[in-house]
This record gives structure tokens, C-alpha cells and sequence, in this order.
């Protein structure tokens, strides 16, 4: 199928108003990262509709300047053994009216364990920022990452390395997606990115740092709440009260069951969770269970959770354990040439304070100062809705529209 043809199939599509219509990208095209496979008209929000939808979940609506259009992208990428596969993300656009060029926030979500929650799938927390975002005049690609959305596959949880390679190609297809669109992007980036998002943000900003690829130019980085520092800061936390039961087991069954199968962690889930939950654990977690029905089949607090031997080895971490906490504990490490500014939370009981205290060092340590927006004594969720708002005053600022 060539260009033109699905420039014109997708313009009847928005014409229409019409929403699920999945539109090739083009036939016969050799597989590749990045390529685009299919755009899927999601979602179409006035700005009363956008203003609401941030207002019910609790997030200041001020910046709603514009109604947004969401599309799911579906394009191909890696796995984490570097093998093609596919992944699925949401691009949202605002109906300004404009014609040229357009900036793009690169927008990293926080855990989801269901699948149909991912921001290309779920009407729900997962489009909160893409929409706050877009309805404020930018461009969004908001990833679902590996094996959720509707990719293929088990999500590598905090598998960092998959999760930005995922994001960049998605920013590829996303540049395809708009050129077809007849929104092309100017090719600056914002990024941000809640709780494991915010880890990946740091991330996918130190890669276009350092050149990823030549398209983009980052801008700025705006991160609220990532685990930064697994084993300095948010393991331990899980162990001395800093973190709260409910999220520790939530957590720790997803990190223990995604990152066996990249290391070598334990030989059998009886060897790392108590009886009766090494039964159910793995299945649990494989992106089809909601947070409630993970947490209903499972004990109340980590300790319950595990057995004694591998509780105290998480306490102690060493060997393929340690290296799978350290492989994801260098986002931080490098110098930006952009604006930086971290988001975080003294009352965050998911992710402690202590975590975005270790980037700002490690920034630090590279001659970088990163200011810290503490917000308080608000939860972790808390956290995320009071600095969204902030962060597009924060973007505007810096591409000087504010």
C-alpha cells in the first residue's frame, strides 16, 4: 500500500469520526525498528471532555488549551534478546487547528500488570498525562512497552534496557505516524514519566543525549518518582518501612517473576515464594490479572510472601540478583545538556524520596544540578497529579510559550 493511499484512508477515518479501524503502514516494506504497522483512530476529546476527564482524577485542568485525538500505533522493535517483535503505544495529537510542525513529549507510564490498562488500550490513568499533555499543544507517545497494550508476549518488568528500546522505536514510528497524519513533528522531545516511567525517562533522555537517534533533539526531562536506585534505595525500602506492604508485594512478585526470565534468579518459584503462592505467582503476573485479583490471591506483606532463605538473600543481594537491581540503576549517570528537573514526594510510600535524592548525586557527580520539586506529604499517585500540571508549565517554559 503506498503513502497516498493511507494518507487517504486515515483521513476518511478522522473524517468520520470513526474509531478501531486499524490502517497499515505499508505493504512489503522490509521489517525494521521503528517501522509503522498500523495507526488506530482510539479516542477524539473535546477540550470540555478533556477538562473533565483530568478533573475526575484529580489533576488540575488549567493548562487545557485544546480537545486531543489519540491513536493506537502498533510498530515493530526488539525484544529483550534483540529479536524483532511488536509493540503497541498511544499518539495523541491536539486539535489546535495548526498545520506545521509540532513538539513531542515522550511520556513513560508507571506499573501496570493488566495489559488492556496500557495507555493505547485503557481509558483510564494511563492516558492522564498523554491528554494533559496534548490538550496543551504537543504532541504525544506515550509507549505501552513490551507485552503490554496489545503486544505480544510477558512485560519485562523493569527490564530498563527493553523498555527505552521500545520507546525509541516507538518515537520512529510515531514520526512516521504524524508525517501520514499531515501533522509533522518539529523533531524536539520532551520527556517525562511516572514511577517506572519515570526510570525509563531518564533513560530514553540519556540515549538521545548521546545521539540515539538523529532525528530527535531533546529539550528537557521532567521525571516524577522513579526507582532510580533498586538496590540502594528502593529494595531496602521494602525491608525497613518505606515502602507499604500492599505496593512491596504488588512490586516484588512482579520484579522477582519478569526478571527471572532474563537472569538466573532462583530454579523454581518454590525456591524464592511460600507455599501456596508459588503455585499461582507466575500466572498471576502474566498481563491478563488486575491489580486487585493479584493482590486477592496473594499474602499481605513481603515477608509472608517469600520463603525465609530468599527474604534474607533479598536483604543481602548478591551474584545475578544484585546484577539484575545494578543493570537498572544507571539512568541517572551521565550529564544532560537540557533542563532537568525531578519530581518526587516525602509522603510517596511506593517509591521513597531517597530514590530521586541518588539521581540528583549521580547528576551531580557528572557536574549536572537537578532542582527536586518535592510535593509533600501526598501518596505516590498523589505525587504524579499535582506535577503533571507543573511539568507542562515546565515544557512551556522552555520552548518559550509560556
Amino acid at each position: 500500500m503506498t503513502k497516498s493511499i493511507v494518507r487517504v484512508i486515515v483521513s476518511t477515518a478522522l473524517v468520520a469520526g470513526s474509531v478501531g479501524v486499524a490502517v497499515p503502514a505499508r505493504a512489503h516494506a522490509p521489517a525494521q525498528r521503528g517501522e509503522l504497522l498500523a495507526l488506530t483512530p482510539v479516542s477524539d476529546l473535546t477540550t470540555a471532555q478533556v477538562s473533565g476527564f483530568l478533573k475526575d482524577a484529580g489533576v488540575d485542568s488549567a493548562a487545557v488549551r485544546y480537545g486531543v485525538r489519540g491513536y493506537r500505533v502498533t510498530y515493530r522493535t526488539l525484544t529483550p534478546q534483540g529479536a524483532l517483535t511488536t509493540a503497541t503505544g498511544l499518539f495523541v495529537l491536539p486539535l489546535d487547528g495548526r498545520h506545521g510542525r509540532v513538539d513531542l513529549v515522550a511520556d513513560m507510564h508507571g506499573t501496570m500488570v493488566d495489559r488492556d490498562y496500557a495507555p493505547s488500550v485503557g481509558e483510564d490513568y494511563g492516558r492522564l498525562s498523554p491528554y494533559l499533555h496534548a490538550s496543551a499543544g504537543r504532541a504525544v507517545a506515550a509507549p505501552d512497552y513490551l507485552g503490554l497494550g496489545r503486544g505480544p508476549g510477558r512485560h519485562p518488568y523493569m527490564d530498563t534496557a527493553s523498555s527505552v528500546s521500545a520507546a525509541l522505536d516507538m518515537l520512529r514510528a510515531t514520526r512516521t505516524a504524524a508525517r501520514e497524519l499531515g501533522r509533522p513533528l518539529s523533531g524536539d522531545v520532551y520527556g517525562t514519566g511516572f514511577s517506572q516511567g519515570g526510570q525509563v525517562a531518564m533513560a530514553l533522555g540519556k540515549a538521545l543525549g548521546q545521539g540515539a537517534d538523529a532525528h530527535f533533539r531533546l529539550k528537557a526531562l521532567a521525571p516524577v518518582s522513579g526507582p532510580y536506585d533498586l538496590a540502594g534505595q528502593e529494595v531496602p525500602a521494602l525491608f525497613d518501612g518505606r515502602v507499604n506492604d500492599t505496593s512491596g508485594v504488588l512490586y516484588m512478585s512482579y520484579w522477582l517473576t519478569a526478571q527471572n526470565r532474563l537472569h538466573p534468579l532462583y530454579r523454581s518459584t518454590g525456591e524464592a515464594f511460600r507455599a501456596p503462592y508459588d503455585r499461582v505467582v507466575d500466572g498471576l503476573l502474566d498481563g491478563s490479572h488486575t491489580e486487585e485479583e493479584i493482590l486477592g490471591a496473594l499474602p499481605g506483606n513481603v515477608k509472608d510472601l517469600l520463603t525465609p532463605g530468599f527474604y534474607q538473600r533479598l536483604q543481602h543481594p548478591r551474584g545475578a540478583l544484585l546484577a539484575a537491581m545494578r543493570d537498572n540503576d544507571h539512568t541517572c549517570d551521565w550529564k544532560p545538556a537540557v533542563p532537568v528537573r525531578l519530581y518526587t514526594a516525602t509522603g510517596d510510600t511506593d517509591v521513597p524520596i531517597a530514590n530521586t535524592l541518588s539521581c540528583v548525586r549521580q547528576l551531580a557527580a557528572h557536574g549536572k544540578k537537578a532542582p527536586v520539586v518535592d510535593q509533600g506529604a501526598v501518596d505516590h499517585n498523589g505525587a504524579f497529579k499535582k506535577s503533571g500540571p507543573q511539568i507542562v508549565r515546565l515544557f512551556d517554559s522552555v520552548a518559550g510559550t509560556a
